[in-house]
């Protein structure tokens, strides 16, 4: 079981070419930066699948917006402090070295760095179809 579990984390850090991530629609989006993706053996649904793993940049007071991802996402908090909230749970503010786990098609619904300094920086690692178009799908507003 934990070595299906590091495959699959390895290779989702192992994916991410060219498919677009979510970014904030504020004057100023969230920096989010290609850091791997390649195709893995694992399935996902009787699907050919795919890792891609993405850093993503906030500077103080910086939100995403809502959105859901095609396939469970692994995050890592590499600096700063992070506040997460997925469906209607609670929001957690993660610190450096922190980890988070969103199941496939989740709502993201918070994506924030809450300090007043310093930026945030979160290594996400998504698993996801090989044909998906987006690695995020943003929320419709209701």
């Amino acid at each position: 079981m934990i070595r299906k579990i590091l495959l699959l984390g390895v290779g989702l850090g192992l994916t991410l070419a060219g498919v677009p991530f979510a970014q904030s629609h504020e004057k100023t989006p969230s920096k989010i930066k290609p850091v791997i993706a390649r195709d893995i053996v694992e399935k996902m649904g009787g699907q050919d699948a795919k890792a891609t793993a993405v850093e993503v940049i906030l500077q103080p007071g910086q939100a995403g917006d809502p959105h859901r991802h095609p396939g469970p996402v692994f995050g890592y908090v590499l600096e700063g402090v992070y506040e997460w909230a997925i469906d209607d749970q609670p929001s957690k503010v993660l610190k450096v070295g922190e980890a988070f786990y969103e199941p496939a098609g989740c709502l993201h619904r918070v994506s924030k760095n809450p300090a007043a300094k310093g930026q945030t920086r979160v290594l996400a690692w998504v698993i996801h179809p090989r044909d998906a178009k987006e690695l995020a799908i943003p929320e419709k507003k209701r």
